[in-house]
């Protein structure tokens, strides 16, 4: 559907307001889904970014601040998703050996195993949402980045 349907508008000031507000708004609305697909797992799509991370690092544990800066939605309270991660025991807390004072953290094998079921789901969640060919994926990731520079 166009976004000036989604949004009840008629126009926008300018195409690049509107490519904007539509960045914005496919971006709510393939979190919101996301959420959906995650939901019976009992995590967020937050948490699941952090898991990810966490299974990226293998056996090693990393800072909540490594885990902060990788994170996909750097306004994320990666304190809070790493302690609910925690209580779940989807990872461990472990002593740093360099500074005895920080604590951090790795996925246990609990957390590999959701990992696995989830990632499953959303595989299948990337390819339904997927109206793309792999050229206009390519080219899509290279405007969006782009933008960022």
């Amino acid at each position: 559907m166009r976004l000036e349907e989604e949004l009840q508008q008629d126009g926008f000031q300018s195409e690049h307001q509107k490519a904007v507000l539509n960045i914005l708004f496919t971006s709510n609305w393939l979190e919101s889904d996301s959420a959906r697909v995650l939901k019976p797992f009992g995590i967020s799509s937050q948490q699941y970014n952090v898991l990810r991370i966490l299974k990226g690092q293998g056996t090693n544990a990393i800072s909540v601040n490594n885990i902060m800066s990788r994170m996909i939605d750097k306004m994320s309270n990666a304190s809070r998703l790493v302690e609910k991660l925690r209580k779940k025991e989807f990872i461990e807390r472990v002593t740093c050996e360099h500074d005895r004072r920080q604590v951090d953290v790795r996925i246990t094998e609990t957390g590999i195993a959701l990992l696995k079921e989830a990632d499953k789901e959303m595989n299948q969640f990337d390819m339904m949402k997927s109206k793309l060919s792999e050229k206009e994926a390519i080219q899509l990731s290279e405007l969006l980045e782009k933008i960022r520079e």
